[in-house]
């Protein structure tokens, strides 16, 4: 499978699979943050969920996958550092902020600095009609921001707050995107990086969730939290995996576009799942978002 992968990077249909692999991602991503956000304070959830994948990527990473080469270990240690940064910051603007207002700043954060910064790792240069692409995106996940902090009457207290960390969390998105990047393009084996990577990030915050669960007057049941813990780590593989695959074999500032159409999906989950209204001023924001994406993938 590596060897498949590997054969059609920077070919034409390598293009089309990193783009079916960046909309996957931002499906999966979008699902992701509504089951950070649902039942479970965020903190535990992310918790349970790098307990899942680090046990998960366990075996993997340790007897099946060739082991990495002694250039990647520095590589993975800074990787985990910026990705520990970015779930704290997007834990804490969870826990003080609406969904639907936290999310689409988190990810209109992220694009505009994940392709400046695969120009400067990998020389990537985006067009003019590109860049209109990108500013359609982003123009239109900070209008939905903008809208549903105006409207929106939960958390009001805590948003400001929240929105700086979904600001950090943005800048967080587009380091751990353009360096993680860099991590599985400098090994043999994509798999390799995504095993190891998994592996590697679990324990800190499951131990920061342990704490956690320990200090609350009434810590919710673990079997509940670990069950959407399982949940959460597939589903962590599925779209970090997917997005990972889509910027070794093609564009990296392209892929990291396209991912944030995970907005659009958010949107829809938010309303579908946490019941938060949805109305036709945001669905036009929302197909401006759209819109973007596919001028980004037009332009290309």
């Amino acid at each position: 499978m590596s060897d498949w992968f590997v054969s059609i990077e920077g070919t034409e249909f390598g293009h089309q699979v990193a783009v079916t692999l960046a909309l996957s991602a931002a499906v999966l991503h979008a699902f992701f943050g509504v089951l950070q956000k649902g039942r479970h304070d965020p903190w535990l959830t992310r918790g349970a969920v790098d307990f899942s994948y680090s046990i998960m990527a366990a075996p993997f990473a340790l007897f099946v996958l060739p082991w990495p080469e002694p250039h990647m270990w520095g590589i993975f240690a800074i990787a985990i550092v910026i990705h520990i940064v970015y779930k704290c910051a997007q834990a804490s603007a969870y826990s003080m902020g609406s969904f639907t207002v936290v999310y689409p700043v988190v990810r209109g954060s992220s694009p505009v600095f994940a392709a400046l910064g695969a120009y400067i790792l990998f020389g990537e240069v985006f067009n003019f009609t590109q860049w209109i692409g990108v500013g359609s995106l982003v123009g239109g996940i900070f209008g939905l921001a903008a809208y549903n902090l105006r409207h929106i009457r939960v958390d009001r207290e805590t948003l400001v707050p929240a929105m700086w960390m979904a600001v950090m969390s943005g800048a967080m998105v587009a380091a751990y995107t353009t360096w993680d990047a860099y991590g599985i393009r400098a090994t043999a084996n994509p798999f390799t990086f995504l095993a190891w990577f998994f592996f590697l990030d679990g324990p800190l915050m499951s131990i920061v969730a342990t704490l956690r669960w320990r200090a609350m007057s009434e810590p919710p049941a673990v079997g509940p939290l670990l069950a959407r813990g399982v949940l959460g780590g597939i589903i962590a593989y599925l779209s970090f995996g997917s997005i990972l695959l889509a910027t070794r074999i093609d564009n990296v500032g392209q892929a990291a576009v396209l991912r944030e159409t995970s907005t659009v999906f958010a949107a829809l989950f938010g309303w579908l799942i946490l019941k938060e209204r949805v109305g036709p001023r945001r669905l036009l924001l929302i197909s401006l978002i759209a819109l973007g994406a596919v001028i980004v993938e037009m332009g290309a």
